[in-house]
């Protein structure tokens, strides 16, 4: 939820807060966007503002920016695109906000799972990065460079990690085992590419671990509310395939029991044609 409430019109935060009970920290980033209240995103960023996008690469300056979201703006409500909340992980200086939109687009309805990672401070917002797979748009993957360098000092606690080293391992057994009964995950298209339940998980972790062993990624930034723990990362191997480096986030959800209920992955990576 990046945008912040005092630079918005007093009446739109109201019309907002009709629809959003909770209290409001910030306005959501999408509802941003709709707003037309393009002096209101700006003025939300301590300096300059500044937005990773997976097609359109840095958005950087408040002229650049502007354009951007008047453009994304146009687009979004020529295609009656509603969004769907579905998560937000806050720490005191970054925040990750999940949603799928949904609009209409020359090929038909599309529905496009979205994380925004947002750096902030009290001066207000530094940079936002924006992941999703072009594979809704365009039926086809788009490599992303990195936005992010490893980090050796982010590292996940308890579930979070044994996932991440199964994955790294290829273990399906291990794999499945960090994962609640009934959790879910959630490939980067959405959509159909959601996988529930033991079987269905032992079927997606064993393609994905066909082309001779794991998926290590390179850990850039850790968000962790206790509840839920997002990654972002970059894509260096699919098994025994070098990949070129692409960026990604993934969030994970923890369970009652410890165990993971649920994983959204949002990133643009083409498996080897064995996996």
């Amino acid at each position: 939820m990046p945008w912040l409430p005092e630079q918005f019109s007093p009446k739109y935060v109201a019309e907002l807060s009709k629809h959003r009970p909770s209290p409001l920290a910030a306005v959501p980033f999408f509802d941003g966007v709709t707003s037309g209240e393009v002096d209101a995103l700006v003025g939300s960023f301590a300096g300059e503002p500044e937005l990773h996008h997976p097609v359109r690469g840095r958005v950087k300056g408040r002229d650049a920016f502007r354009r951007f979201i008047e453009t994304m703006s146009e687009e979004l409500r020529a295609g009656a695109c509603t969004v769907e909340d579905v998560d937000l992980v806050v720490t005191p200086h970054r925040t990750v906000e999940e949603v799928v939109l949904r609009y209409d687009a020359r090929q038909g309805r599309v529905e496009l799972p979205v994380a925004i990672v947002t750096e902030r401070s009290d001066a207000g917002l530094h940079e936002l990065r924006m992941y999703f797979s072009t594979w809704p748009i365009t039926g086809s993957h788009a490599n992303r460079p990195p936005l992010l360098q490893p980090d050796e000092a982010a590292t996940e606690s308890g579930v979070v990690g044994d996932y991440q080293r199964a994955l790294a391992a290829g273990d399906v057994e291990a794999t499945v085992a960090a994962f609640e009964p009934d959790a879910t995950v959630r490939e980067p298209a959405g959509g159909q590419y959601v996988h529930r339940g033991e079987q269905e998980l032992r079927a997606l972790f064993t393609s994905f671990f066909s082309n001779g062993g794991g998926i290590p990624l390179e850990h850039c930034t850790v968000t962790d509310d206790g509840r839920a723990c997002a990654l972002e990362y970059n894509v260096v191997r699919w098994g025994v395939t070098d990949l070129p480096p692409e960026a990604g986030v993934a969030v994970y959800v923890r369970g009652e029991s410890g165990l993971l209920s649920a994983a959204r992955i949002y990133d643009d990576s083409n498996p080897p044609l064995s996996a």
